[in-house]
Formats: C-alpha cells, structure tokens, sequence
C-alpha cells in the first residue's frame, strides 16, 4: 500500500505532482538533496523560494521514492526564516531555515 505524497506548501491537503530537490551548500555535502514537495499551483513559489537562496537543484515529475528522506536530520525540522507565509514543515515533506525547506520538511 503507497501512502499519498502531499504538497510541502503549508496547509496545502492536494496531492504532490512535483519533487523539488535541493540542499544548503553551507549545511549540506554536494551529493545530499532535500526534496519538498509541490501540487501545480505552489511549484512556482516554493522553486522561486529555494532558488533565491541557490539551493534548488532540480524539479521533477513525482515518482514512487520521490517524497522525503526517510532519516530527517533533526536539525531540518522547522521552516526557514522569512519562508512564503504557505510554507510549514511536514512529516512528509521538506523546508527548513535557510537551509531547508519552506514549510514542509522532508
């Protein structure tokens, strides 16, 4: 049984089309990528999010494995400072402060 994959933006219930994968290069080795998640009407906020920070690395379609790292690093737990206002960290997506995701954490 698969669970659903939930957009990342905060309070957002639809399901994930996208797979925005990313790292802090100040926190994180050049191979490690966060991955949040994003319904067709938050990829472009969440992307534009990330990527003023230059940490989006790549957006895919989802996938079966696309959704989180299995073993969060607790230090990744919250959102950033200064996320979009739709941005919360989730148990099953990624965003955390400057150096994670925006609102939902992977």
């Amino acid at each position: 049984m698969s669970a659903i994959l939930l957009c990342s933006a905060k309070g957002c219930r639809v399901a994930a089309e996208w797979a925005l994968r990313w790292n802090n290069p100040k926190l994180h080795p050049p191979e490690r990528r966060k991955t949040w998640l994003a319904c067709a009407q938050h990829r472009d906020s969440l992307s534009e999010f990330l990527s003023a920070r230059g940490f989006l690395r790549e957006v895919t379609p989802v996938e079966a494995g696309s959704g989180p790292d299995p073993s969060p690093d607790p230090a990744d737990a919250s959102a950033p400072a200064g996320a979009p206002a739709d941005a919360m960290p989730t148990d099953t997506m990624p965003a955390d402060a400057l150096g994670d995701r925006p609102s939902n954490r992977e």
